[in-house]
Parts: C-alpha cells; sequence; structure tokens
C-alpha cells in the first residue's frame, strides 16, 4: 500500500507470473512486470487479439511499487566475476541478473527521478518523436511530468520517460456513522483540525504527505522548497498532531472500519476498493487540492526498444482501453474518456472522473492539485526533520 516510500522492502520478490494468449516458444514476445490489480486481465487479453501477428504476453503482477523499484536495481547491477563464490554462480534470478527479459515495468511518479539518475531505465521516445501515435492525446499536464532531462528533473526539451496509463489521489475517508454524531462531514484539509477528532485521525507515516496537507491549508504548495519561509507551519503541524491517533502507511484502514478511528487520509488505490464493502464509510478529495500519484509504464535500461511495447503503451491510451482501465481498477485516467456517472459505482462517483465530475466538480479539485515533484537533498531533509520533531 505504501506507494512511495524508499524504504525498500529486503524481502524476497516473488513473482507469479501469468500468461496471456499462447504463441509458442519461437513466437516474439512482450514480457511486463507490473503493479498488481493496475491492469484488467480482459484487457491483455483483448489487446492480444487486436495484434495482427501471432505473440506471446508474458505479464507479472507484482505487489508493491518499491519492489519493481528495486528489480530495476538488481538488473543493472554488475554480476561478479572472479571472486564471486562458486556455489552462488548457480542460483537462479540472484541480484546481479540484467533485466533482458522485460520489456516494460510499472513505476510510480514519484520513483521516476531516482530511476532516471541511477540509469535504471531509458527514455520511451524524444519530445518530437512519433514512436507513440496516441502522445497527442494526453493533456499537456501529463506530458509535462515525464518529460525529463538526463537528472530525472522536469524539462519540456528533456526525453519522455514514461507513459501514465492511470492515477489517483490522497483522499479523506472517514466513517459516516461516527460524523451524523458530530454533525457535519469532511470537506477539506482543515475539518482534521475541528472539535471532535482528537485522538480520532489516522495519517499516512509520509512527511510529504502530512505536511503537505497543512501546506495545503495554509494556501501553499505541496512541493514547498523552504518550510521555515511558512509562518505557523510547525503550530498547525503540533495541533494537528494533537488530533492523531497513529501514523501508518499501510494499517490506516482497519482501524477505521472496526470504529477505532473516525478518519484516516490514505491513497485512493487502497480506499476505493473497499468503499463499496462498507457502507458506512465515505470519501471525499479535500476542495483545496491534494496530492496525485501516476502509475507509468517504463523501460528497462539495456532493453532493445520494440514496436510491440510501444504498441502495448499506445493500446492503453486509446479511449475504450483507457475507460476500461479507469472504471475496472477504480482509478483515473490521463486520457479523456467517455465515462458518465451511470458507469461508476455510487460511492465512488465524487472521487473518479466522469464527464458529469470532471464538469463540475473534479476538474477544479484536479486543477488545484499536484504531484510530489523530487525535492533537494536538504529540502527533503528539513520534511523529515520536521516530521520527527512534531510526532514526540
Amino acid at each position: 500500500m505504501d506507494r512511495r516510500s524508499f524504504l525498500l522492502s529486503t524481502s524476497t520478490l516473488a513473482l507469479s507470473q501469468l500468461l496471456f494468449g499462447c504463441g509458442g516458444n519461437n513466437r516474439t514476445q512482450l514480457k511486463v512486470q507490473l503493479l498488481k490489480g493496475s491492469i484488467p486481465g480482459q484487457v491483455v487479453n483483448q489487446f492480444h487479439k487486436s495484434l495482427q501477428q501471432q505473440v506471446q504476453l508474458k505479464f507479472a503482477p507484482v505487489e508493491h511499487i518499491e519492489d519493481l523499484f528495486k528489480e530495476l536495481q538488481n538488473w543493472q547491477q554488475k554480476p561478479k566475476t572472479s571472486d564471486e563464490q562458486g556455489w552462488s554462480r548457480f542460483i537462479p534470478f540472484r541480484q546481479g541478473q540484467k533485466a533482458t527479459d522485460v520489456d516494460l515495468v510499472t513505476l510510480g511518479d514519484y520513483w521516476l527521478k531516482a530511476a532516471i539518475e541511477q540509469k535504471l531505465i531509458q527514455p520511451l521516445q524524444e519530445v518530437q518523436g512519433n514512436q507513440l501515435k496516441q502522445w497527442s492525446a494526453l493533456d499537456e499536464r501529463w506530458k509535462k511530468l515525464v518529460t525529463r532531462n538526463d537528472q530525472g528533473n522536469l524539462d519540456t526539451q528533456g526525453k519522455v520517460w514514461g507513459a501514465p496509463y492511470r492515477w489517483g489521489s490522497t483522499v479523506i475517508v472517514y466513517n459516516r456513522d461516527k460524523f451524523r454524531e458530530l454533525g457535519w462531514t469532511p470537506r477539506d484539509w482543515s475539518d482534521l483540525w475541528r472539535d471532535g477528532l482528537q485522538q480520532r485521525i489516522s495519517l499516512l507515516n509520509q512527511p510529504r504527505e502530512v505536511i503537505g496537507l497543512v501546506l495545503k491549508k495554509l494556501g501553499k504548495s505541496y512541493n514547498t522548497e523552504n518550510l521555515d519561509q511558512v509562518p505557523d507551519l510547525e503550530k498547525e503541524l503540533r495541533t494537528l498532531n494533537q488530533q492523531v491517533k497513529f501514523y501508518s502507511s499501510d494499517n490506516y484502514l482497519e482501524p477505521l472500519i472496526m470504529g477505532d478511528t473516525w478518519v484516516a487520509v490514505g491513497w485512493s488505490s487502497d480506499v476505493l476498493p473497499i468503499l463499496g464493502r462498507y457502507s458506512q464509510l465515505a470519501a471525499v478529495i479535500p476542495k483545496s487540492g491534494t496530492a496525485i500519484w501516476a502509475d507509468l509504464w517504463v523501460r528497462p535500461a539495456g532493453i532493445a526498444k520494440g514496436t510491440l511495447s510501444d504498441q502495448w503503451i499506445d493500446f492503453c491510451w486509446q479511449p475504450s482501453t483507457a475507460k476500461q482501465i479507469s472504471v475496472l481498477t477504480k482509478s483515473n485516467s490521463p486520457i479523456s474518456t467517455n465515462i458518465v456517472a451511470s458507469d461508476i459505482q455510487e460511492p465512488l462517483g465524487s472521487l473518479l472522473q466522469s464527464d458529469v465530475y470532471d464538469g463540475l466538480r473534479l476538474r477544479k479539485v484536479f486543477d488545484k492539485s499536484e504531484f510530489l515533484l523530487p525535492l533537494l537533498l536538504p529540502a527533503t531533509k528539513q520534511y523529515e526533520s520536521l516530521f520527527a520533531k512534531i510526532k514526540v
């Protein structure tokens, strides 16, 4: 659930590899490692049927984004030679293997800078290139997000390093029953400071998310570089901390379901799947804006560029496919679709993009929201230090 933490898991990555289509051992193959649950199986089958040639598609779902990032790191490590212990040479899939078999990998936008800096991935195309036929269908905001220089920073003259295929946001999720007693419901970040919520809130254990929502309450940006220049920031954080029962990036929904907490801040990818199962829960995107995340297709370094992987990206960007990905994975699409309110389950309507909500509400919130962009190291340390300080 922790989409953006750089505390990489030390456990062994277990892949559950799935085959879609059967083209024979000598057939052209497309091999993809993707975030589990981010692409419906029927979309892959439809892509297979749309191809003019006989191919074999191998899609391996992986549980967490950080595991995918770690795999990219492992693939680029040079294997040991003469000093390597004899027995370790025979361990399959050991660290140091090259990513010769994987054409595309899911990566979160927050990890893109690190992947570029560490030379773990290669560009999908030059900015003026035309390999990706559906590139022009993307809103300029999405193009800007993935167009970067070789240091991983935003650069309109850079190269295209990723292809966004779905996105979500940080939301407030709350227990309807408990708030009925209070006589109001959360609508914005400022509501987290209201009376009646002391020791009733859980927040993500993430400096950028927690400090970011306070910055947003104060009319500032999530990507503020110098926190010392924001008046009352620490005071607001300390007041909010008195309302918080605990901080967690992966176990914040269970206490909410049980009634131990009344409200939580979490990622829509975690929250949306449970709303239909627990009628006492509701969620809202704060009207002053929030943090946005995106899942991207990236190409590992050292992989030969192939037309089949470009075809897959373009297929994901076709409006009919984008609609399926959005509706079935309960996320939003970077491509304009003909999703209407009736396509979306009622509890999810105000959180997912549709023609109705896009025009009336979600577009305004989206315009006020921000991606968590990379900060310079001194700024990152400032966020971490302040976060640790106010939690004491």
